[in-house]
């Protein structure tokens, strides 16, 4: 995006000596993305790519050109598909990062009536409709659709948009009805400080936790630096988590893991998870988890 110019005096306002008003500084918030190209032949191939039983690291300077991805029905796109339902792993979800070029975008991304979205812009602007109302995203801002809903995304503005998608199936669940669509912007959003953390480790929430119409959950965790998971995370919800800025060490399972900008982990069911942000600016990343709906004791039903 473009930045504005400082405000001007009025025409007919006085100049001479007077001081300029002091403005308020606000922290223009990074949005990390993958690296694209390709590395030079010289490059070392050691990285922290790694994918175990319990987890996978898929580090920024792994998500290249090469392992794009493309999808029928859109123009002007591609892909980075970092999670997708795998038998014994991971197993709700699917997570793209988008690349739009000028004018790319689709009138119907997904034609699977029983699947719900989640969208979150990183890079410029994007005009996405719901059910015929149409709302221009920039970065940070977010968008719900929910489960056989009409909707298109496109790229109306110059340059390149980015932007992650969710894609889960929808659990019905008796007197529960379908969740409404969901617009939003994080920056408008006061994110929710976790108890006794001295205001160390806090989430900006896009779904409301109360409303147990939504089985899935789109968040933004935030530790400033030297805050801290203080305990090893073990539950029935998977994860997918982007790093947005800032490092950290991160612990999965039994190994702990430094990353930054740009890197994805995705952990399965039960995998042991804590952190400790190392500074000197917050540690910020995406996160899906599943929620609010019983456990399947069936494959595929």
């Amino acid at each position: 995006m473009t930045d504005l110019s400082p405000d001007q005096p009025p025409a007919g306002a006085p100049t001479g000596d007077i001081a300029p008003v002091p403005q308020p500084e606000t922290r223009r918030i990074p949005y990390a993305s993958p690296v694209a190209g390709l590395p030079p032949q010289t490059g070392m191939t050691t990285d922290t790519a790694v994918f175990t039983q319990a987890y996978a690291v898929i580090p920024r300077t792994v998500m290249r050109d090469i392992v794009t991805s493309y999808l029928p029905g859109w123009t002007g796109m591609r892909m980075w598909m970092i999670a997708r339902p795998l038998s014994g792993f991971a197993e709700t979800f699917s997570q793209y990062i988008v690349e739009l070029a000028e004018g790319g975008g689709a009138d119907n991304p997904d034609d699977d009536p029983e699947i719900q979205h989640a969208l979150f812009v990183t890079g410029g602007e994007m005009s996405v409709t719901i059910d015929g109302t149409e709302h221009l995203l920039r970065p940070g801002g977010f968008a719900y659709v929910p489960p056989g809903t009409p909707w298109s995304v496109r790229n109306t503005t110059p340059g390149n948009t980015g932007f992650h998608w969710w894609r889960k199936r929808w659990q019905p669940c008796n007197g529960v009805d379908r969740p409404d669509p969901i617009i939003a912007q994080e920056q408008d959003i006061a994110p929710s400080m976790m108890p006794d953390t001295d205001g160390a480790w806090g989430t900006t929430r896009f779904m409301d936790p109360a409303d147990l119409r939504h089985d899935m959950h789109i968040t933004v965790v935030t530790f400033k630096p030297g805050g801290s998971i203080p305990f090893a995370e073990t539950h029935v919800m998977e994860h997918g988590l982007f790093v947005l800025e800032g490092k950290a060490v991160y612990r999965l399972n039994r190994d702990w893991v430094e990353v930054g900008p740009g890197d994805y982990m995705w952990l399965r069911a039960f995998c042991p998870q804590a952190c400790y942000a190392g500074g000197p600016g917050p540690f910020r990343y995406l996160l899906y988890k599943d929620v609010n709906r019983h456990a399947p004791l069936w494959p595929n039903r």
